[in-house]
């Protein structure tokens, strides 16, 4: 993190390029996401989400090779990492930052907390879609 960035609250994306990189990235992400998965249900159908998985296994691919590109080898500054792994994997896709701090969990030896944490997301992400579509739909 650059020196003006804090993670879990107070500082965040003071430095106007860093804002740049990951508004840019995020639209590109987006694009990337709809245009990828548009091609791989054209391709396979859309009796499975195969688009969705697809875009979320090259996501968790994606911000593999760039955490390794950061922490192992030292390349890319803050703006091209914001661009990259928050802006464009961010946009493109959610998961691959899930399964990173899962690993960092597994790495770290904390494995109840990172149960807990599958459990609350992968239940809690089906709770608040159900709850989202229940009140989507009042009314029609």
């Amino acid at each position: 993190m650059a020196s003006t960035e804090r993670r879990g609250g107070g500082l965040f994306f003071t430095r106007p390029m860093t804002v740049v990189a990951v508004a840019t990235g995020g639209a590109l992400g987006a694009l990337a996401r709809y245009f990828l998965a548009r091609a791989v249900y054209s391709l396979l159908g859309t009796a499975f989400p195969y688009g969705t998985l697809v875009v979320n296994l090259l996501g968790c691919f994606l911000l593999g090779v760039i955490i390794a590109l950061v922490e192992e080898r030292g390349l890319l500054g803050p703006e091209a990492r914001s661009l990259l792994a928050v802006g464009f994997l961010g946009a493109m896709t959610t998961f691959s930052t899930f399964v990173y701090e899962v690993h960092g969990l597994l790495r770290d030896g904390a494995y109840l907390l990172c149960l807990g944490y599958l459990a609350a997301s992968l239940m809690g992400g089906l709770a608040s879609f159900v709850l989202g579509r229940a009140l989507g739909s009042i009314g029609s």
